[in-house]
């Protein structure tokens, strides 16, 4: 069943972009912006700068005695509280408060804070016991489509081309050069976080006793259960789709559809393409560094994209709606 991890990866990265499209606008109405100015070049600097020193963190306690059990429990109330609150935000889109009876006692219930309460709870439970491959991958997905509309609602179209740019560089130079973002990948796997996505060849792989990544990399890639794609990969080339669709105008509309969406789309198929290329140099056996194929590939699909639809040399830097 090879095909599950080909089709699986491709088609949980495709989804999360469109989950973070289906999001943006209102996670937008709802002021979750992480930023004050979206439009300032230096907006992504403190992201930046929690990309870079996070995973330097996690390798540096890690080394101590009971590091990996400290950071996997705070990764985890992280996850669960960032859950909570983008879940509780996503279910606050349905109609609100219900009263219940007695109703001269005037008790309220939300079912969006309920429903959010329970899903960040089982979730959080399932991979403290048990982080099967699809827990894993399901909370990557529902945590990556939020963060995508979260980032991309925060940043406009400059500021999302330089984190796009910036991490491109960085990410090569952490897996080809310092090869500190290998390192990484072996703690997470090791702690089950789903900071890294799984697909494995068949549904019933056993995730919290299979073999550490370190020896899985060891092996031909024809002997591999399952492939692995870091989290930053789905949501980062994300940003700039998000971004697109939200800060570029939808005028003029094409065959019904506004130029936002075709360019955002456009970002997306040309981070597919990126995609299309990371797969077959994964499967050459060595680690690869994923955002210089995904963000360089989003990034030629929005200037080509631009271009096609709007027909300007301009490319959204001048500002947003």
């Amino acid at each position: 069943m090879r095909s599950l991890r080909w089709l699986g990866l491709p088609a949980l990265y495709i989804g999360a972009q469109l989950v973070g499209l289906a999001l943006a606008n209102p996670f937008r109405s709802e002021g979750l912006a992480t930023t004050s100015n979206p439009q300032s070049p230096t907006a992504p600097l403190l992201i930046l700068l929690v990309i870079v020193l996070a995973p330097l963190a996690i390798l540096l306690f890690a080394r101590r005695r009971g590091g990996l059990f400290a950071i996997r429990h705070v990764i985890l109330i992280g996850i669960a509280a960032s859950l909570y609150l983008t879940l509780f935000a996503t279910f606050s889109l349905a109609p609100g408060a219900v009263l219940l009876p007695p109703y001269p006692v005037g008790i309220v219930l939300t079912p969006a804070l309920t429903l959010a309460a329970m899903a960040s709870a089982g979730l959080y439970l399932a991979l403290l016991l048990e982080p099967q491959w699809y827990v894993v991958d399901l909370v990557g997905f529902a945590a990556g489509g939020a963060l995508i509309a979260i980032l991309g609602i925060s940043f406009a179209i400059l500021p999302a081309l330089v984190l796009l740019s910036v991490l491109m560089v960085y990410d090569a130079i952490a897996v080809y050069r310092t090869k500190h973002m290998v390192s990484l990948a072996d703690a997470v796997t090791d702690m089950k976080l789903p900071i890294l996505m799984v697909m494995p060849d068949s549904v019933d792989f056993d995730y919290p006793r299979a073999a550490p990544l370190r020896e899985h990399r060891a092996r031909p890639v024809e002997e591999r259960s399952a492939v692995f794609m870091g989290l930053g990969d789905v949501v980062i080339p994300g940003t700039l789709v998000v971004s697109a669709f939200v800060w570029l105008p939808a005028s003029p509309h094409l065959f019904g559809i506004g130029a936002n969406l075709w360019v955002a789309l456009g970002a997306l198929v040309g981070s597919l393409v990126g995609y299309a290329v990371l797969m077959r140099l994964v499967a050459g056996g060595n680690p690869q560094a994923g955002l210089p194929f995904l963000n360089g590939g989003a990034i030629g699909g929005y200037l080509l994209c631009y271009l096609l639809v709007f027909r300007a040399y301009t490319f959204g830097l001048t500002g947003g709606l």
